[in-house]
């Protein structure tokens, strides 16, 4: 990944990235030499992500163990016009631009097909998104020969993860009023702007 220094993130950023926007594009090489790509929630424990993938999707079939890939986590994205740029009215010398939010992690996976091991993977990326719900939906709560029927249609994703890198390309390069214009002209719902704003904080 390209990271200019002013849009690098530490790792603890991330991480709390990855916790939010919570899906990634896995990416692999095929057998023909062509790159296969799955959008899979993931969650990211320690040093490793977890996943799963549906058995029907053959882009599995092609992970051996310790197979190499890499899981792009993107956020928010949003064109930037340089009519929002303070600079404009002062030298006219502006472009296009857009800002977005990634995590690229790269390292390597392998495939379980244990229907424990997909169990308990699918029971910790069920929690995270059910917890915040008053009463959260649980892997138990179906009848159990459901759910057992259900986990034989999926097999589990691990992700060994090697080299982590975020980048927030949020206009840091840009003065504070070009910075304070974009965000004006996104508008005050949007999640670029919004994260813009807690940049300038």
């Amino acid at each position: 990944m390209y990271v200019p220094h002013f849009n690098a993130v530490d790792e603890s950023t991330a991480r709390a990235m990855v916790e939010a926007y919570a899906a990634g594009e896995v990416i692999t090489t095929g057998p023909d030499g062509y790159p296969l790509a799955t959008l899979l929630p993931v969650l990211w424990q320690g040093d490793r992500v977890i996943a799963h993938m549906a058995r029907a999707n053959e882009h599995w079939r092609s992970i051996d163990p310790d197979t190499p890939v890499l899981v792009v986590v993107g956020g928010p994205q949003a064109y930037v016009s340089p009519s929002w740029y303070a600079a404009k009215a002062e030298h006219g010398k502006v472009v296009p631009t857009w800002n977005y939010s990634s995590v690229h992690l790269t390292g390597r996976a392998t495939v379980h097909d244990d229907p424990e091991w997909v169990r308990g993977a699918v029971t910790d990326l069920t929690d995270r998104h059910e917890s915040p719900r008053d009463e959260p939906w649980r892997v138990t709560d179906p009848p159990a020969s459901y759910v057992d029927g259900m986990l034989k249609a999926i097999v589990g994703i691990e992700i060994h993860v090697e080299r982590a890198e975020g980048k927030a390309k949020l206009s840091q390069n840009r003065s504070r009023d070009d910075q304070q214009g974009v965000v004006a002209g996104l508008g005050a719902d949007d999640p670029v702007a919004e994260a813009m704003r807690e940049n300038l904080e």
